[in-house]
């Protein structure tokens, strides 16, 4: 299945999944992937979304978006870890509540409250405030874009 990296080729548009739009604020976009932020305290915890429609699975990306995925699920996660100084990086795409692919970046410390069992339904999400949100998309933002890499680096939306 050979779906385009570039949405000016795809025949349908790009739409995120409503309950990702519901849960999540936009932080920006990678060359393949929109980035979104779990709105969730208890975690620093992020989503890349690949926005290529109708997929499920990370196979049915062609292997040229594979190969960019990669990079830039690599790229982030390396990112989080040095910007939270996690203990440990959990990522995972697990799609039996929302259908879209979509693969969680989840900062973990010894010390968090669900540590060591994974943090899907183990507690009630303690949204951010307003000024803590600014403050996450600031600091995310400027951590991916002054990086030297090989990949597109995140842009805001």
């Amino acid at each position: 299945m050979d779906k385009s990296i570039n949405s000016n080729t795809m025949t349908a548009p790009f739409q995120l999944h409503p309950r990702l739009q519901a849960d999540c604020i936009p932080v920006g976009h990678f060359e393949l992937c929109q980035l979104l932020l779990m709105n969730d305290s208890q975690y620093p915890w992020f989503i890349l979304v690949p926005q290529v429609d109708g997929l499920r699975e990370l196979y049915e990306l062609s292997k040229a978006q594979q190969h960019l995925f990669t990079g830039e699920s690599n790229y982030l996660a390396e990112q989080l870890a040095i910007l939270y100084q996690a203990d440990k990086m959990n990522i995972a795409a697990i799609g039996n509540l929302v259908p879209q692919l979509h693969i969680h970046h989840i900062v973990r410390y010894q010390t968090d409250k669900a540590w060591p069992a994974p943090v899907w339904g183990k507690f009630a999400a303690i949204p951010y405030g307003d000024a803590k949100i600014h403050e996450i998309l600031q600091q995310v933002r400027t951590a991916l874009v002054t990086k030297l890499t090989p990949i597109k680096n995140c842009l805001p939306f």
